[in-house]
């Protein structure tokens, strides 16, 4: 059971529950519909990214389907919150890739993304055998696995509200959809 397609979503929900605000966000991310089981973080070799709305071709309401989501919420009254994928591709398609989950709190949008996509990478650099200072910063991340011809793609999907709503819940989500 290895996935052959995956496609990156995100949402956003607000509602004075919990759990609806949580439903909410899978219902603007278009995966409501669904049994969703979360596994971790390997993106497997050969599996090609598509589209969302490709991607929802193949499902059915009510399936198991696989994803790595990153989910954050909260009620605290202007309150930024932001969820993140990161994905890393290897330059060899043959070999497998990473996607990490990242949310925080009180943090700008680019600032969870470019987090998230660091940690790909770095788990993705550090399994291809790249031995290099895991406090170095992206930039210089990249360009190590660059000079390596190891990395072809790295990027990030994310999504991020402020609550501004009183005794209202917001939740935010974004995921890596897998397709067997």
């Amino acid at each position: 059971m290895i996935p052959q397609k995956v496609f990156f979503v995100k949402g956003i929900g607000c509602h004075k529950n919990k759990l609806l605000s949580f439903e909410l966000a899978l219902r603007d991310a278009g995966i409501e519909k669904y049994n969703l089981v979360k596994v971790s973080s390997i993106l497997p070799p050969d599996c090609i990214e598509i589209s969302k709305e490709s991607g929802l071709e193949f499902l059915k309401p009510g399936q198991i389907v696989y994803t790595v989501m990153s989910e954050i919420r909260s009620n605290k009254f202007n309150q930024l919150i932001a969820a993140s994928i990161g994905v890393a591709k290897p330059i060899d398609f043959k070999s497998y890739g990473y996607l990490s989950e990242y949310h925080a709190f009180d943090m700008k949008d680019d600032n969870v993304g470019n987090n998230a996509e660091d940690l790909a990478v770095s788990m993705l650099g550090t399994s291809l055998g790249i031995n290099f200072d895991q406090d170095l910063d992206y930039e210089e991340k990249m360009r190590i696995f660059k000079a390596n011809d190891k990395i072809v793609e790295s990027k990030n999907i994310t999504a991020s509200a402020i609550v501004r709503e009183k005794n209202a819940w917001v939740a935010v989500i974004a995921a890596a959809i897998f397709i067997l």
